[in-house]
C-alpha cells in the first residue's frame, strides 16, 4: 500500500467516524449549528452526518476519489462556521474546553489542505 492510498483510506475513516458520531451522538453537534440557518439544528446535525457518510464512500472508491476528495476540502471548509460558533459559546468555559474550541478553528486549514491533496493525487 502506497502513503497515498493510507491517506486515503484516513481519510475515510475520520469521515466515517465524523459522520457515524453526527448520527449516533447528534446532541453537541446542534449546539454548533449557527441560528441564521433555516429549520432545526437537529436536522443539520443529521445532513452533515449523512453527508460525511457519502464523502467516505466515494473517497474510498478509487474511482470516485478525485471528486469525492474535492468535495470533502469544500465540506470542511464549509463548515468552518460552526467551529467558529462553537468558540464563541464555549469562551466563558473552563480553560480546558475553550482551549479545546479554539485549537479546532486552525485544525480546519490542514483538512481542507488534506482532502485536496488526497484529491490531486488520486488516479485519474
Amino acid at each position: 500500500m502506497t502513503a497515498t492510498d493510507r491517506s486515503a483510506r484516513l481519510l475515510v475513516g475520520l469521515l466515517a467516524a465524523a459522520g457515524a458520531a453526527h448520527m449516533v451522538a447528534p446532541k453537541p453537534f446542534d449546539a454548533t449549528i449557527p441560528q441564521a440557518l433555516p429549520g432545526s439544528p437537529r436536522a443539520w446535525t443529521h445532513a452533515s452526518g449523512v453527508v460525511e457518510l457519502l464523502l467516505a464512500a466515494g473517497v474510498a472508491v478509487p474511482r470516485t476519489r478525485r471528486v469525492s476528495a474535492v468535495a470533502a476540502a469544500c465540506f470542511f471548509a464549509g463548515v468552518f462556521p460552526a467551529n467558529v460558533k462553537m468558540a464563541y459559546d464555549w469562551r466563558h468555559k473552563p480553560a480546558a474546553l475553550k482551549s479545546l474550541a479554539y485549537a479546532r478553528l486552525p485544525l480546519q486549514v490542514p483538512l481542507v489542505l488534506w482532502a485536496a491533496k488526497v484529491g490531486r493525487e488520486a488516479a485519474r
